[in-house]
Parts: C-alpha cells; sequence; structure tokens
C-alpha cells in the first residue's frame, strides 16, 4: 500500500538541506571557550575519581555501586584519552617547527 502524504519525489539535496535547517544536535559542531576546552580533560579525570572514592564510601545502595563504578571507568578513560590525543597533536606540531 502507497501513502499519498508525498506528492513530489523528494531528492537527497533537499533532504540534507532540510536536515541542516532542523539540525541534529548530535551532529551540530559545538565550540567550546579556550579555558573549558582545556580544561576538559581534567575535569574527566577529577569526576572519575570522584566517582572511583564515591563508590568506596557507598556501604547501603548496592544497586548503585556498578553505575558509579561504570561512570569512573569510562570517565577516566575519556579524560586520558583526551588528554592523550591533544599532547601527541601537540608534540607532531612542535617537532614539526623545530625541524
Amino acid at each position: 500500500m502507497m501513502g499519498t502524504a508525498a506528492r513530489k519525489a523528494t531528492t537527497l539535496s533537499e533532504a540534507q538541506q532540510i536536515t541542516r535547517k532542523t539540525g541534529n544536535l548530535a551532529a551540530k559542531k559545538i565550540w567550546l571557550p579556550k579555558l573549558l576546552y582545556n580544561a576538559l580533560p581534567y575535569f574527566y579525570f577529577t569526576s572519575g575519581i570522584a566517582a572511583f572514592l564515591a563508590t568506596l564510601y557507598i556501604s547501603e545502595w548496592f544497586w548503585v555501586l556498578p553505575h558509579y563504578f561504570l561512570f569512573a571507568a569510562v570517565c577516566l578513560h575519556l579524560g586520558i584519552v583526551v588528554y592523550w590525543r591533544r599532547n601527541r597533536k601537540r608534540a607532531k606540531s612542535a617537532g614539526t617547527e623545530n625541524s
């Protein structure tokens, strides 16, 4: 059974224009202020450490512990990866300037 809602066929470029106009939050580029951008890996790392320490002090809510531990692991991983990638790019750019 074919619907009659669309009177004419939509080309890909029109669909892209509609998507661009309405926008998808996950697809939009978000520009952060320089201070926040530079502090992001440290924030991830600090929140991961804080969540890990929180798992040590929670004794009664056993169902929360895996969630805190998973959040801590993800934050620590993100912090390390973001810091490593940014320093790797800085080291490469500094190495090309000195050559």
